[in-house]
């Protein structure tokens, strides 16, 4: 018995069996090199067929030379790829799930970096992101790519996949011709919605034909843009029907958003509602008979269970949740949802990390694209372990360390776990990143690790425990700007968060880290009541979030709530003890300025705190520095640390 009944009830697909209802979605990983798959995606599909996923649809696949929008993309097309894709679909086959490939040109959402080749699109319009003028297609370009379609299915299947999915969505040739914003033909192509689908029509049916009647065929259709002119859900529900009327396929998959102009939607962070999307998977299955995949920041099993039992969708589309813990599947089956390893939506590795070229990764789960690297053995069973603080690094090392064997003990000096996260989960759009002590914690007891609180330890303490190895991870403090001096009304984000601090009235939030602190801290004074503006030295006001995708969130809550953005800044001087006199100095031109406010807050730099550290220097046992502690820096360091050390004690 299962207390998922819904999530886990078989689905018959073509000549196949889903074991159930889980999808590990098509999503990018850099994991490819020249061109081609690799041993690293064997193991990271891999893990998630053993974690019980019962349909994995890899990343895309290119279907043509001229389409390269990205460095590490799989090339389709070229002969060689059938070699890894059978390590691919060898290594999922013998764990009992079904795996299907996404292929996919991208037309004009794309650059030609790569290829030095002219982009491809249904008209001469060009992508807001990428900012190229493709070509438009003409009949023969229209032939060659549905021939690129037709080779690339074959290597497909020839490489053992069950099936292929379409991708019409996010970014792609195909939903270029479907969009009404990209495609403007006056030929067949073009015009009312069921002419800007004959594209799509024809792709399928040769797709069709390419694989042979009984493999397994789905599309990805977008349900809703965002976009002036972009597909909205009237089109995606016709079109849907115009695809189950012409019987090429088996399922349709959903998707939000558009892949640039608005990433954000498809990769919702942690601000948005889970099963934000549920919207487009509902009402195109009021339409059509064949099973729909839902997507849209599915985090737990029983937010999975209910969309299915609410008849929202067939399947349930679950990234980042499989991702963070790559056995979701078997722990909700056994009824060990409870220890699922909950994502965290921060973007910060998987998406952050798609976004500066690097290979995916996740801030919680440091084995994710690291699933083909062996991990050490351990030095010594049995050890003595101290781990001195239960931040992010603290908690990691002693988890990893007790699953190894070894005997822990964790010491954090206050009545909770956490750290700094606590702080940073304050506010309601970040409060999901709390999950990652909760999950953390969870994992230590669990693996029998000693957890003492309200325990400062000493030096002395640890040198008469005499333990075997101590992991110093005590974190950082705020390192007070010069220019803060000491005055009263100066404060740091983490005084005022953490409530010893509570500025009133106008307050100018000073920026220097680019990140969520000064924008968490800013929309925390605003709700309070305070007139808010945030200064920075840089080109944008936390700039960073762009890159976890939050940047949209934020601009437009900081819109609703009168938060002043001004950039480009510097602080030169402060005085004063309310009101305080800012002195800055516009640094681009040298031009100074003063603002009068009642408070000012800094976002600036950390130091470690590292004086146990220091003094444990010269000891009888191993000491490790780990985290903050070390060099103060952003969670997923912390994590990847924490595992790290611990492997090697």
């Amino acid at each position: 018995m299962t207390p998922y009944p819904r999530l886990f009830e078989p689905l018959r697909l073509r000549d196949l069996t889903l074991r159930n209802r889980v999808v590990f979605s098509a999503h990018l990983t850099n994991y490819a090199e020249n061109g081609l798959p690799t041993a690293q995606h064997a193991a990271y599909y891999e893990a998630r067929a053993r974690g019980g996923a019962g349909l994995i649809i890899s990343e895309e696949h290119s279907t043509h030379p001229s389409d390269r929008p990205y460095e590490k993309m799989i090339a389709g097309y070229r002969p060689e790829v059938v070699v890894g894709y059978r390590r691919i679909t060898d290594a999922v086959h013998a764990h009992g799930s079904v795996i299907l490939a996404q292929i996919n040109h991208n037309g004009g959402q794309g650059a030609g970096t790569y290829s030095r080749l002219p982009l491809w699109a249904p008209s001469a319009i060009a992508d807001p992101l990428f900012r190229e003028v493709p070509k438009a297609v003409d009949e023969s370009d229209i032939a060659e790519i549905l021939d690129g379609f037709s080779s690339v299915a074959r290597n497909c299947i020839s490489g053992g996949f069950d099936g292929v999915e379409l991708q019409a969505s996010q970014s792609s040739i195909v939903r270029a011709f479907l969009a009404p914003s990209t495609n403007r033909r006056t030929d067949r192509y073009g015009g009312p919605a069921e002419n800007r689908a004959q594209f799509l029509l024809e792709v399928l049916r040769v797709l069709r034909r390419a694989i042979g009647p009984d493999r397994i065929l789905g599309v990805r259709l977008s349900g809703y843009e965002g976009t002036r002119g972009g597909i909205e859900l009237p089109d995606a529900v016709l079109t849907a029907q115009l695809v189950e009327a012409d019987g090429q396929v088996d399922y349709i998959n959903t998707a939000i958003g558009m892949a640039t102009e608005t990433l954000h939607l498809i990769e919702a962070s942690m601000a948005v509602p889970s099963g934000y999307a549920n919207f487009i998977p509902s009402a195109i299955k009021e339409v059509v008979s064949l099973p729909v995949i839902g997507v849209g920041r599915f985090k737990t099993p029983q937010q999975a269970e209910q969309a299915l039992d609410e008849g929202l969708c067939d399947l349930v589309g679950v990234v980042r949740g499989q991702i963070a813990d790559p056995d979701f599947v078997n722990k909700a089956r056994a009824g060990q949802s409870s220890q699922v390893r909950t994502c965290l939506s921060c973007n910060q590795e998987c998406v952050g990390r798609m976004g500066l070229n690097r290979w995916l990764g996740c801030t919680e789960n440091p084995r994710a694209g690291r699933e083909s690297v062996a991990l050490p053995l351990p030095q010594l069973q049995g050890r003595s372990v101290v781990v001195v603080g239960g931040g992010p690094a603290g908690l990691q090392a002693a988890a990893t360390a007790a699953q190894c064997g070894h005997r822990v003990t964790l010491f954090e000096r206050d009545t909770v776990l956490g750290g700094q996260i606590r702080t940073a989960c304050v506010m309601p759009a970040r409060r999901e990143l709390g999950d990652l002590i909760r999950n953390l914690e969870s994992e230590c007891r669990r693996s029998g690790v000693t957890v003492e609180l309200d325990a400062a330890v000493t030096a002395e303490r640890l040198i008469e425990l005499d333990p075997d190895v101590v992991v110093v991870a005590t974190g950082a403090r705020p390192l007070r700007p010069v220019w803060a001096g000491g005055l009263s009304r100066v404060v740091g984000v983490r005084d005022v968060l953490d409530g010893k601090m509570l500025p009133t009235g106008s307050v100018l939030v000073f920026d220097e880290l680019g990140f969520h602190q000064s924008a968490s801290v800013a929309e925390f004074l605003a709700d309070r009541g305070c007139t808010v503006t945030v200064a920075t030295n840089g080109m944008v006001v936390a700039q960073d979030l762009s890159i976890t995708l939050d940047f949209e969130g934020w601009n437009r809550r900081a819109h609703e709530k009168s938060i002043v953005q001004r950039t480009d800044l510097m602080v030169t001087a402060v005085h004063g003890e309310g009101p305080v006199t800012v002195e800055l100095v516009h640094h681009p031109t040298g031009v100074p300025e003063s603002v009068i406010v009642d408070w000012v807050v800094f976002a600036t730099q950390q130091e470690p705190v590292d004086e146990l550290w220091k003094a444990l220097r010269g000891s009888s046992f191993e000491v490790h520095r780990i985290g903050d502690a070390l060099s103060p820096r952003r969670s997923h360091s912390a994590v990847i640390e924490g595992h790290r050390v611990a492997l090697n004690i």
